[in-house]
């Protein structure tokens, strides 16, 4: 979750983008007013730009292992010795930034340059161009969270759980969130080569994909056979909220005897929307508490009028299911509301805290994870299902070729609801 303080409004989301962020970009969350420690001045004197002071630096009085003269030393050397002059001070300073926030080796811990903050926030109003995919660093390599619904990306067949080897016959290993989201995003119309693995298959291939402007769907419902309402939330936006009790009015009309909530591939968003989505089959009680670094955090209760409190419900989920969404299908697993199908969650369940600098830059920091009513760390953990289906879709070729696929887990929901 990412709490964003930014000319006196905060917005308050989730993300995995797998903090995670979306290849769109995408990456929601929630932030608090922490600092940053180090201040930057900058100032233009005759055309040239130059770093004036450093300001507050960490307490090296205290520290045994850090001499931050030997910062200034390369410094110097770079500035002197380089083969490229002359060289620029804000490019090494942004640099520098950038090194001392991956010192953490938290990839949901980022410093953002002002153009790359710019370009983060612009991603939060959920129109974009890109390929319509969030990704994220597990184990150190690039690796799909979840396509979104209709994207250029799931239409080009990439898939949850796939590991992106090569952008554009560029290695991925070794390369920071930031920087291979940098390489994927592109203008719309324009193609990017992904070299990926696919989950549990041996077999690497290329894919193409024609970056487009991204309209992300919130959340759609149907009426299904024998009374069973389908409710597909692909993740949790600004908007989520207000298109969600527009659509649970719509069901509570058709009265249906059983309702399935599809999360899989939801990769998470905003805090609020979840906790409200939640809060339709919780009467009462905490939906998700946070907790920091000193134990201490926040308890976020039920909103809203429990309008499918009693109703027998499914909750679909699988690899592809984060944050915001683990939320949800946490909570009512703990409640004992729902039964959750599927696949074993993908397990991102931290906060961010993202603090604006007075450039125009910015810092992402985790700083507190996540707990479901029963204590549960989401982080790293995930939500278990009740009933485990291994393989979520069957494909199926026709006489003629023609291929289609059967959807598993929709089936098991079916089948436990009967």
């Amino acid at each position: 979750m990412i709490l964003n303080t930014q000319n006196n409004k905060t917005y308050k989301s989730l993300w995995f983008f797998a903090g995670i962020l979306f290849v769109i970009t995408f990456a929601l969350g929630v932030l608090c007013g922490n600092y940053f420690t180090i201040q930057k001045q900058i100032t233009n004197d005759d055309g040239q730009v130059q770093i004036s002071k450093v300001l507050n630096l960490y307490n090296l009085n205290k520290s045994t292992e850090v001499d931050f003269a030997e910062f200034w030393d390369v410094w110097k050397m770079l500035k002197e010795k380089h083969v490229t002059q002359p060289v620029n001070d804000v490019d090494l300073f942004y640099g520098a930034m950038k090194g001392l926030v991956a010192g953490l080796n938290d990839p949901y811990s980022i410093y953002f340059p002002p153009e790359e903050a710019k370009d983060f926030m612009q991603d939060l109003s959920g129109k974009f161009a890109g390929i319509g995919a969030e990704v994220g660093l597990k184990d150190n390599q690039l690796t799909v969270i979840a396509p979104l619904p209709g994207s250029p990306a799931e239409k080009a067949g990439l898939k949850a759980g796939d590991k992106i080897f090569k952008i554009n016959n560029e290695d991925s290993f070794g390369l920071s969130l930031d920087e291979a989201i940098k390489k994927i995003r592109g203008p719309q119309g324009s193609e990017v080569r992904l070299l990926v693995n696919h989950l549990n298959q041996e077999k690497i291939e290329e894919i193409v994909i024609v970056r487009d402007i991204i309209n992300i769907p919130s959340v759609v419902w149907k009426m299904l056979d024998n009374k069973v309402a389908y409710l597909q939330i692909s993740y949790f936006n600004e908007n989520t909220t207000s298109e969600f009790d527009k659509i649970v009015k719509e069901i509570v009309l058709a009265n249906p005897k059983s309702l399935i909530l599809d999360m899989r591939n939801n990769p998470g968003g905003y805090l609020e929307s979840a906790v409200s989505v939640a809060s339709e089959w919780i009467k009462q009680g905490i939906v998700v508490s946070e907790k920091d670094n000193k134990n201490q955090g926040t308890e976020y209760q039920t909103l809203g009028d429990h309008k499918f409190l009693g109703l027998k419900t499914i909750v679909l989920v699988d690899g592809g299911t984060a944050s915001g969404a683990e939320i949800v299908a946490g909570a009512l697993q703990d409640y004992n509301l729902a039964k959750i199908v599927g696949e074993k969650t993908y397990g991102k369940g931290s906060v961010q805290d993202l603090q604006f600098l007075p450039d125009g830059s910015a810092v992402k920091i985790t700083i507190a994870n996540w707990y479901t009513p029963k204590e549960r760390q989401i982080n790293k953990n995930g939500i278990m299902p009740d009933v485990v289906v291994e393989k979520m879709f069957e494909e199926i070729k026709d006489s003629q070729g023609i291929i289609t696929y059967k959807d598993l887990g929709l089936a098991k929901a079916l089948e436990l609801l009967k």
